[in-house]
This record gives C-alpha cells, sequence and structure tokens, in this order.
C-alpha cells in the first residue's frame, strides 16, 4: 500500500491522461487512413471533424480513471479528469476556429 501511495499524485493521473488521448488519436488515424498525418488534419480541419475525432480519442481516459479509481489512487484519478479537461477545452478551440 506503501508503493501506491508514493504514485499517487497528480502528476500521474495528468500525463497518462494526456498520453492516451494523443496515442490513441494517432492510432486511429494510422489504422483508418494511409495519408500524411498534417494533410489529414488540415483537412479534417476544413471539413468540421477534427474536433469530433479528438472527443472520440479522450474515450480511453475513462478506463484509465476506472483503473486508478479501484487501485484507490484518488489523486491519479483527479489528474485524469484534469487532463480530459484539457483535451476538452482543446476540442472546443479546434471546433470554434
Amino acid at each position: 500500500m506503501k508503493r501506491a501511495s508514493r504514485f499517487d499524485t497528480l502528476l500521474t493521473g495528468l500525463l497518462p491522461g494526456i498520453l492516451v488521448p494523443v496515442v490513441t488519436f494517432f492510432v486511429i488515424l494510422a489504422t483508418r487512413y494511409d495519408r500524411d498525418f498534417g494533410r489529414l488534419i488540415v483537412e479534417f480541419q476544413q471539413m468540421g471533424i477534427l474536433s469530433k475525432i479528438v472527443s472520440l480519442s479522450v474515450i480511453p481516459n475513462l478506463l484509465l480513471f476506472f483503473v486508478f479509481t479501484w487501485l484507490n489512487m484518488n489523486n491519479s484519478a483527479k489528474g485524469v479528469i484534469f487532463a480530459t479537461f484539457i483535451v476538452a477545452f482543446v476540442m472546443l478551440i479546434l471546433k470554434f476556429s
């Protein structure tokens, strides 16, 4: 139990909470489309669907949140929630720009 409390920090939840959606976003693009990432992102922004793909990439954070909750790492779970709000803010910027 002592080891789990050492890793129960906001940063421990924030870092994977940011990295998991980014990795998921690129996995979605790599498995679904076979074009250049930069050009694909610009095309999605022009079509207005980039914010939708970004919002879908946050879904694995739910699993991450539950894992931290089941391990009684509440501060890390708060970090995942904070990271999800950051990604949601980025999604809103993309949607209205």
